[in-house]
């Protein structure tokens, strides 16, 4: 038997209720073992952060291994289809550990469960719960009808839901640097993503509710918080929005970077993602006036090639974009760019794959998330334009782009040996523990020997003396 919840009018009825009914239950669920398994984008483990908190109110507590959980929830992403697979392997490791331990619940959460939820639910009958990036609080409810012999499925998309009044549970964290959702959904059509099917329209949450967040967590002890939405440049909150508030004043990302810098100067802020079309001069002024905000930009740039970009629906051209790149060079002189490829989308031509390489030239990108296209099913371009680039050329264009990435981060790495770097300890090297590691304004991860006088959680200035590809080596210095 399987219960559908389809009427948003319903679910907005049975939210208001929603608190004295699951108050009730919270003896019938206190006490069980909570599991959950992440995948994807930064923006799934803040939400996986929101459902633990609301389920530990209800009684809940946390676990490390599934084996022993009561209930297991696997957090998805449907960007691409090879993380789909993943999730699909996972789900039947929990599947045998289900037949092991009667009783046992799992549920798929996030982009997959609201793509999916037929797919998960009868066809391959994997799980029992399937719950929506806008459902969460709905999770006690759903849990008790799966407890009385009913799957269970969430996945109505809010206009108003950003979690703002809910403190997350801080998972598997290292107690120094934290997420905060600033927003929720997306309003951008990238003929490539199926974001806005999965997570809905762009709604921002109230400033001084993020505000509040980063000074609990600065109080806490939390040293660097990264601001998250799918497209943070286009942040905005008006006053009048706030209860009997007349205030038109509109807060934009820039003020709110202001707000959230000036909780603490020893507060380091960080953000991601922003969006080439959307990203302004304020933002980056914003950036320059505030030392505790990181002068570190991820500008995803996904084409070098203006027809290939149309196509994407990306808004912007190849122009626009090295515009943007100037002016994030001209106003931030140090600042760290980072940004997302993808090779082989449709119709590309080798002399369009060019134009990408070339761009990467011009900017000498810091890091780079790199994919051959994938389709994905229900997106614009899987309705628009046919899949037809060969995997070996996918493949082939993927490598080359690699390759020069590789170079270009070992490039920008060897412009810091040498200069000094105010590094925020986050822990000991994974290699050794006589090594702190931690990373700089340009999000370049450093690591250096271990100084006694000196613990996790302490900004200290490193010399940057050697390096890898990959990583900073430096020494604390006075």
């Amino acid at each position: 038997m399987l219960d559908t919840q389809i009427s948003l009018k319903e679910h907005d009825e049975s939210r208001q209720g929603e608190a004295l009914i699951l108050e009730g239950d919270k003896e019938k669920l206190s006490g069980r073992k909570l599991y959950i398994e992440s995948y994807g984008c930064q923006m799934n483990f803040a939400d996986s952060e929101i459902v633990a908190s609301i389920l530990l109110d209800k009684g809940f507590e946390t676990t490390s291994d599934y084996k022993e959980a009561d209930v297991v929830f696997i957090n998805t992403c449907s960007i691409r289809e090879n993380a789909e697979q993943r999730v699909r392997n996972r789900l039947k490791e929990f599947e045998s550990a289900k037949s092991k331990k009667p009783g046992m619940i799992v549920g798929v959460l996030g982009c997959m469960a609201e793509r999916l939820k037929s797919k998960f639910l009868e066809e391959e009958k994997l799980v029992d719960v399937v719950v929506g990036p806008d459902a969460y609080r709905d999770l006690p409810n759903l849990i008790e009808k799966v407890d009385d012999g009913t799957r269970a499925v969430n996945v109505l998309l809010s206009r108003e839901e950003t979690y703002a009044d809910i403190s997350p549970v801080r998972l598997n964290t290292n107690g120094i640097t934290a997420f905060i959702s600033i927003m929720r959904g997306c309003d951008n059509m990238c003929s490539f993503c199926v974001v806005p099917f999965t997570r809905g329209r762009e709604r921002s949450r109230d400033p001084y509710s993020i505000v509040k967040e980063a000074q609990e967590l600065f109080n806490d002890g939390y040293r660097e918080v990264t601001l998250l939405g799918q497209n943070v440049d286009s942040y905005k909150w008006s006053l009048s929005e706030t209860e009997n508030n007349q205030d038109e004043t509109v807060i934009t990302f820039a003020k709110l970077l202001e707000m959230v810098a000036a909780v603490d100067p020893l507060l380091r802020i960080r953000f991601s993602t922003s969006h080439p079309k959307d990203i302004t001069d304020e933002v980056l002024h914003s950036m320059a006036k505030h030392e505790n905000i990181c002068n570190y930009i991820h500008l995803p740039v996904q084409s070098g090639n203006s027809r290939v970009l149309e196509l994407m629906n990306r808004t912007y051209n190849r122009d626009w974009y090295i515009n943007r790149i100037d002016a994030i060079r001209s106003i931030i002189p140090t600042c760290g760019i980072s940004t997302d490829v993808i090779t082989g989308f449709c119709s590309e031509t080798e002399e369009e794959h060019q134009d990408t390489l070339s761009i990467m030239d011009y900017v000498k990108y810091d890091y780079a998330y790199m994919f051959a296209y994938s389709e994905r099913p229900g997106t614009l371009a899987a309705k628009r334009y046919e899949d037809d680039i060969p995997e070996e050329i996918k493949k082939r264009r993927l490598t080359e782009v690699v390759t020069k990435q590789r170079e270009h981060s070992h490039y920008r790495l060897k412009e810091q040996v040498g200069k000094t770097h105010k590094v925020l300890i986050e822990g000991f090297s994974k290699r050794s523990d006589k090594d702190y590691c931690g990373r700089n304004d340009q999000n370049a991860m450093v690591v250096f020997p271990v100084d006694p006088r000196f613990k996790v959680g302490d900004y200290v200035t490193v010399m940057g003396l050697d390096c890898t590809s990959a990583t900073l080596i430096g020494k604390i210095i006075d």
